[in-house]
């Protein structure tokens, strides 16, 4: 029987360290800031990121390169005790990274196959979760591949922005209505859902946000996974950009609209806090696997 190794990259929120406790392996995603290339959890830390970006400093996304991907596979294909992989990347609708590793994936006759189920941060990070726990329990590289696409968009993300500039600096909202929210104390809303990243609600405050995010989630299980909603057959997730406390004091307010439900918590992608900025909280649902 073949032995399956599982990849995925920092979008998903595993860091290095927790890729090796879960038997995972984990490509850092490259960010290039004021000229200069960084690579997450490797050369760049939270803290120092954040510190960037509170400085004004030019900073951007980038795409991992196929030398680091295809060294990563072949690393991995010459240990004697893995036969093949499945590469779990972030969604293809948010980065370009996905494709890429597809198209790279052809030139190893099937031993790589690369999973495009359409997710990043929490949800990400559950997915590779599970198709570790399928491929302990013996699945191939296809079989994990196949459910891991059939439950794709059994989820769903709530994020809510503390502060616009970040919208505005990648051209997502215009400079006057940046402004004007700001000057409202208007709190957006954004929904990924599949592979978009969209508007869902404006709020007036933080706490309107909180609430937003608590009640929508809840009326989607309900609408979507009534069943499972019902018995609890769902995981929680809060992820959140550099302020923990105060993804703490959401987490209480989450637990008592969930009350005897685990809730797990982890820092957003910095792919996805690049565009968003510091201070921004979000609340995911992801249906268990049957």
């Amino acid at each position: 029987m073949s032995k399956t190794a599982i990849v995925t990259d920092s979008n998903s929120g595993i860091t290095q360290n927790q890729g090796k406790e879960l038997g995972v392996f984990v490509l850092p995603m490259p960010f290039v800031i004021n000229g200069e290339e960084y690579l997450e959890d490797i050369s760049l830390t939270q803290d120092e990121f954040y510190e960037h970006l509170k400085t004004g400093a030019d900073v951007s996304t980038s795409q991992p390169s196929v030398a680091s991907v295809t060294s990563l596979w072949d690393e991995i294909l010459e240990m004697e005790e893995y036969d093949e992989i499945v590469h779990i990347p972030m969604s293809s609708g948010l980065s370009s990274s996905c494709d890429t590793a597809i198209m790279l994936a052809k030139q190893y006759n099937g031993k790589v196959v690369v999973v495009d189920n359409h997710r990043i941060s929490v949800t990400q990070r559950q997915s590779v979760m599970e198709a570790k726990e399928m491929a302990d329990g013996g699945m191939s590289a296809e079989e994990i591949r196949r459910v891991l696409l059939d439950t794709a968009k059994d989820t769903n993300i709530f994020i809510m922005v503390n502060d616009l500039k970040y919208l505005k600096k990648g051209g997502r909202v215009t400079p006057a209505g940046a402004a004007l929210a700001t000057i409202l104390g208007i709190k957006p809303v954004l929904q990924i859902y599949g592979e978009k990243l969209d508007a869902y609600a404006k709020a007036r405050s933080v706490k309107h946000a909180k609430r937003i995010m608590t009640e929508g989630q809840i009326e989607d299980l309900k609408k979507r996974f009534p069943k499972d909603y019902e018995s609890g057959n769902f995981h929680l997730q809060i992820a959140y950009t550099y302020d923990k406390e105060a993804a703490n004091e959401y987490k209480k307010e989450v637990m008592e609209m969930f009350p005897g439900h685990d809730i797990v918590m982890n820092p957003l992608s910095l792919s996805v806090s690049c565009h968003i900025g510091p201070g921004a909280l979000a609340l995911a649902y992801t249906k268990k696997l049957d």
